[in-house]
């Protein structure tokens, strides 16, 4: 469908106020904002008014497409993932030592590329905390856990992070993201290394009563609704393999994809019904996590149309042509913004620079370094404030329930984001970028 008509950059209005809404909305009105119909009643609020004007100005069907093969899917993505998780319970309390948190952390590094950063999350957060219940200085272990697990783990596949699924829906390899193995060991290690230095001079400063006391209350640990695990996989190679690559006719009709998605639900459906139901009520699993992002997601996707027509337009006016300069401004919005759509508007802005690139390697329809600049920033930065990814401020909220006393949202950011991860990220670049 050819397009005309070109937006205004004043219709990208509804999607910064939803943004700054979602950024705000905890911390200015948190009991308002907590319900998730009113958060239902923002994006809708903010969404009709903006397809009324995409569908009088003749740009309807880009609402459409946007919402059928980028919305649906992902949330199904997300909340397969979501749902099959919730259905694993690691349950046991072992001795809090250094090495055996850094293990922790270390096993939800590589979870978080092959369930998710919120399954991995969900995952592993609670038996951390018991494992560390004996303990009273465990504040840093909950920021490292953000960090690592619900944010910087997630970088090998595109079930990762929500940024990296929405740029295997544009149509970046599935096996791709494999190519940032090094950077994602590298990132990792480093977090691994600071926090293991960081656990042991805290591990140090615990009373001996403490100690004592955690070595003596020892609960093996132990999987249950193991089950779970064999779904888990099956979403891996739905999202690996039922794609263009490997299926022609979704090259020719596009809702053939589709099929990725009811295989994901049938995969949903199953894990409902052979897990047990002691083990979800064991998770405190409940739908009003997926049911959040599936209401705040489906505003974005609607009022984000317009500044991506805007973006891809007008590109050029930007100047950006620089990996670095993709990796700084795609982070520092993904700080401070949600990552998922942070990374489509860069990758926008990088599609409409094509013929200004002389990087010819083109993955997805924009350069590979570019693209690779864009998922590191987007993911990365993601942890550096508690609304820069979903499951941050989950962790948070989950801590929170146990007694630890998290640090507020700029005591988080000056004490702990900008001292420890942004050294750490800025290395990141000068190595890779």
């Amino acid at each position: 469908m050819t397009q005309t008509f070109t937006p205004s950059i004043w219709i990208s209005i509804p999607f910064v106020i939803l943004l700054l809404t979602i950024a705000l909305g905890p911390l200015f009105f948190n009991h308002w904002w907590e319900q998730n119909k009113n958060k239902l009643l923002i994006s809708l609020a903010l969404g009709i008014p903006t397809s009324i004007y995409m569908i009088y100005n003749g740009l309807g069907y880009s609402i459409l497409h946007n919402l059928l093969f980028d919305y649906v899917p992902f949330i199904i993505l997300l909340g397969s993932l979501f749902v099959i998780t919730g259905g694993i319970a690691l349950k046991g309390d072992i001795e809090a030592k250094p090495i055996v948190n850094t293990l922790f952390l270390a096993i939800g590094a590589i979870l978080a590329s092959f369930m998710g950063t919120t399954g991995a999350a969900m995952l592993l957060i609670r038996p951390l905390i018991n494992t560390n219940s004996e303990r009273k200085f465990r504040v840093h272990t909950i920021l490292f856990f953000i960090a690592i697990v619900a944010n910087c783990g997630g970088l090998l596949t595109p079930l990762g992070d929500p940024p990296l699924f929405l740029l295997y829906l544009k149509g970046v390899p599935f096996t791709w993201f494999f190519s940032l193995t090094r950077e994602w060991a590298t990132l990792n290690g480093l977090l691994l290394l600071v926090y293991f230095c960081t656990d042991l001079y805290f591990h140090k400063k615990e009373s001996v009563t403490d100690i004592k006391f955690d070595k003596e209350n020892i609960e093996p640990l132990r999987i249950e609704g193991s089950i779970n695990f064999l779904f888990l996989i099956g979403i891996v190679l739905s999202v690996a393999m039922i794609n263009e690559n490997y299926i022609d006719t979704i090259k020719e009709n596009p809702f053939s994809s589709f099929i990725r998605e009811i295989v994901m639900l049938i995969l949903v459906i199953m894990s409902l019904f052979f897990t047990k139901k002691s083990l979800r009520i064991y998770n405190n699993f409940n739908w009003a996590p997926i049911t959040e992002v599936a209401f705040l997601f489906l505003g974005i996707f609607i009022t984000m149309v317009p500044t991506l027509i805007y973006l891809k337009t007008n590109a050029a006016t930007f100047g950006l042509k620089n990996p670095v300069e993709y990796y700084y401004f795609s982070g520092s919005l993904s700080s401070f913004l949600d990552n998922a759509p942070t990374a489509l508007v860069f990758y926008e802005v990088a599609k409409g620079m094509l013929p200004s690139f002389l990087d010819t390697n083109l993955i997805g329809g924009i350069p590979e370094s570019i693209l690779a600049a864009i998922s590191l920033g987007a993911v990365m930065f993601g942890s550096m404030t508690y609304i820069g990814n979903g499951p941050n401020f989950m962790v948070k909220a989950i801590a929170e329930e146990h007694n630890i006393k998290m640090p507020e949202f700029f005591s988080y950011i000056f004490k702990f984001s900008l001292v420890v991860l942004l050294p750490i990220y800025i290395l990141i670049q000068l190595i890779y970028i």
